[in-house]
């Protein structure tokens, strides 16, 4: 028998079978009370929709570093504070309400597909300071050796976002997590077994260099949403350049209309974790940024991406024209995320300086 046969018997056998006990809508009591528990079904899976589309609160930065340290009876020393935060981030990116949704493949998370470009966002800046944290932040110097832990952790949350089982994302970051956990509670520890974060203006230097250029993609794509011709640049500066494929002398950027919402929530959730991550590296650099007066610097970046979580009252993200009548949400966004990367190019030029 072929397949569709077999398909066509199965459904056959399926239907007589329902009619056989009732099912039918000419005479079945059963009818409304399966179109019910459809209807609510709906209901409650929209109603969790709205509540997991919610984004999370920014947390105190200090009182979580504090709260982990005397939740392992330490103190808390140089590089608590960012790790611990990168430590919340991963937290809240897991158990936050709804859980991680960016791999759902069942309502309502299917379906949420902003929280989930929030979520690629947050990840992603996660990403860039676990492999901070590993190649610099807890070396002396290029020679030395990394941190067993940190070498088991980088590796994990760089796992695919969107795989579902075998294994789940969520499995595996949350045993970067924990491997994460282990390195902060070495940090302390005077023996041999102890950790370390080297706070040094050329280590922070490194960690803002890929923050440097993660927000200025992200500014782009978020300035492409209304579409522009612009001139390849890409060999600008050196006469020698050369590149593996030629590429026209101008072209048409324009981001795709279904992907200018994913876009904008993925720098909404790239933004939200910078927030705290900047927060915590004022103060586990604190002594390197009043050398370099740079302090305040610091804080117009952060006050920059603030500005970036602002309420949006509107139901959906507006792509109006750049002059147009109507607002364009994209280009509010990138107007505050090109002057945090601006100021960060500056803070870095001044780390730079002896």
């Amino acid at each position: 028998m072929s397949p569709v046969n077999s398909i066509k018997k199965f459904f056959n056998q399926l239907k007589d079978t329902l009619l056989l006990n009732g099912l039918s809508t000419g005479d079945s009591n059963l009818g409304p009370w399966i179109g019910g528990l459809l209807g609510a079904y709906v209901v409650i899976a929209t109603g969790l929709g709205f509540y997991w589309s919610n984004i999370p609160d920014a947390f105190d930065v200090k009182a979580n570093a504090a709260n982990y340290a005397l939740k392992n009876n330490q103190e808390v020393v140089t590089g608590t504070t960012t790790t611990a935060a990168l430590l919340e981030v991963i937290d809240t990116l897991l158990d936050k309400p709804g859980g991680y949704i960016h791999n759902d493949i069942t309502p309502p998370g299917v379906f949420l597909d902003n929280m989930a470009n929030w979520e690629y966002g947050v990840l992603i800046q996660s990403r860039d300071l676990a492999r901070a944290l590993r190649e610099v932040l807890s070396r002396s110097q290029s020679q030395s050796k990394e941190d067993v832990d940190l070498t088991l952790a980088e590796p994990r949350i760089n796992f695919q976002s969107d795989s579902w089982a075998l294994p789940a994302s969520e499995s595996e970051y949350a045993d970067s997590r924990r491997y994460l956990d282990a390195y902060l509670k070495r940090l302390p520890l005077r023996s041999q077994d102890g950790s370390q974060f080297y706070a040094r203006a050329d280590n922070l230097r490194f960690w803002l260099s890929m923050v440097e250029k993660r927000l200025g993609s992200l500014s782009q794509r978020l300035s492409a949403s209304v579409g522009q011709r612009r001139l390849n640049t890409d060999l600008a500066g050196d006469t020698a350049a050369s590149s593996s494929t030629s590429e026209p002398r101008e072209r048409e950027i324009r981001t795709p209309f279904f992907e200018v919402d994913d876009v904008f929530y993925e720098s909404r959730g790239a933004a939200w974790a910078l927030i705290q991550f900047l927060k915590a590296a004022e103060i586990d650099f604190a002594d390197v940024l009043d050398k370099k007066n740079a302090r305040v610097s610091l804080q117009q970046i952060i006050r920059e991406l603030e500005a970036t979580q602002a309420t949006v009252w509107s139901p959906v993200i507006l792509n109006g024209s750049g002059f147009g009548l109507f607002a364009n949400h994209s280009l509010v966004m990138a107007s505050y995320v090109s002057r945090a990367n601006a100021a960060l190019i500056d803070l870095r030029e001044l780390l730079s300086q002896g």
